[in-house]
């Protein structure tokens, strides 16, 4: 897995570049990707890329790996990397780094290709790795002193307990890293990159081993550097949850390839109907179904308190909901059953050759090319 060796950070200064002129040519995100909210109406205005990356392939071992990935993360954005296990999301992020070659595509941080000035560049970022590689007879506030020390960044006690409070170890735990918990443990390997205060931030599996209290907290804060600060954040993972709660976009890698990647409303509302089930207060009236509906839903089942409805693609629960209510349903709850962010990250990586290789790709692919891939 990832290794965990950044620099000092260098500093934080807030931007935006507007998408006319020559440069606008080069922004190579579809219309979606910038995330709800992201563009002003009518000023043409997106914020910066911090990481880039276009058909990207990498070979490990001498099979390909990786076939076609592209990613983007503007800065101020929440962007989920999701997939199966073995995907590619690790790989992904090595490239990303700079520390695999591509065979073919391109890779920018920070607007600079990630092999030629790596050190500098990755100064810039924080990484949270799946493993949290702790020095495990340090205390939390000494670890978080020694590291920034090693970084070239001096931290006094007062800031290493303000991180540690940031991440929800409050007061800081005296105990040595090695009797932490898991999820004391996750913290402070988020606490450790938040030490390079980091205009780019990526995670890899961040709340593992978080109860649901710490879990919340965790979410909340890297929602909070993005709109706050404008750090730009990429998080891996496999909890849909949590992409729901906080990711402004997505990227959904299968086989090695990007198979979706754009603004996470608008790809979940165009892949088809919703299905809810509602909880009623009392009786449908008389005529609620003898009559059908003209609303943009069909019923699919019906018991003494609750029906099952499904909304056909484009229709707004909340509208929905408001019709009915004006009409006599006495809806208690809507809670969604199906359809949403699972349903269309399940079509997408149902097993099967859903995303055959392209032509010039399918000649040289050996037999076992569909192989695990770290």
């Amino acid at each position: 897995m990832m290794q965990d060796r950044i620099p000092a950070a260098a500093a934080f200064a807030p931007d935006a570049v507007a998408r006319t002129g020559p440069a606008a040519t080069k922004d190579p995100r579809p219309p979606s990707s910038a995330g709800p909210g992201k563009q002003a109406a009518g000023t043409g205005i997106l914020p910066p890329l911090l990481l880039a990356i276009e058909g990207l392939r990498v070979r490990r071992a001498a099979r390909p790996v990786l076939r076609d990935v592209r990613l983007h993360v503007a800065r101020g954005e929440v962007c989920g990397l999701l997939g199966p296990n073995g995907a590619g999301k690790t790989t992904t992020i090595l490239a990303a780094l700079g520390l695999l070659v591509p065979e073919t595509g391109r890779v920018r941080l920070f607007g600079e290709d990630p092999l030629t000035a790596p050190d500098a560049l990755r100064a810039r970022l924080g990484l949270v790795p799946e493993g949290d590689g702790l020095t495990e007879w340090m205390t939390a506030g000494d670890y978080l002193q020694h590291w920034a020390l090693l970084q070239g960044r001096p931290l006094g006690p007062e800031e290493a307990a303000a991180l540690l409070d940031e991440v929800g170890l409050a007061p800081p735990p005296r105990l040595p890293a090695a009797r932490f918990s898991q999820g004391m443990r996750r913290r402070l390997a988020v606490a450790r990159a938040l030490v390079a205060s980091p205009e780019l931030l990526i995670l890899d599996e961040p709340t593992n081993g978080l109860d649901p209290r710490g879990r919340r907290q965790l979410l909340e804060l890297l929602r909070g550097l993005a709109r706050r600060r404008g750090v730009g954040v990429l998080l891996c993972t496999h909890l849909l949850e949590d992409v729901a709660r906080i990711c402004d976009t997505i990227a959904v890698l299968v086989e090695g390839r990007t198979v979706a990647e754009g603004a996470l409303g608008e790809l979940v509302g165009r892949a088809g109907s919703q299905r809810f089930r509602l909880r009623l207060d009392g009786p449908l009236p008389a005529e609620a179904l003898a009559r059908g509906s003209p609303l943009p839903m069909r019923v699919v089942h019906q018991a003494a308190d609750e029906i099952a409805v499904e909304l056909e693609p484009g229709a707004t629960p909340a509208t929905v909901w408001r019709t009915l209510l004006f009409s006599g349903w006495p809806i208690c709850e809507a809670r969604a059953e199906g359809g949403g962010l699972e349903a269309f990250y399940l079509a997408l990586t149902e097993p099967g050759p859903v995303h055959p290789p392209q032509p010039a790709e399918a000649a040289s692919q050996a037999a076992n090319d569909a192989g695990p891939v770290s």
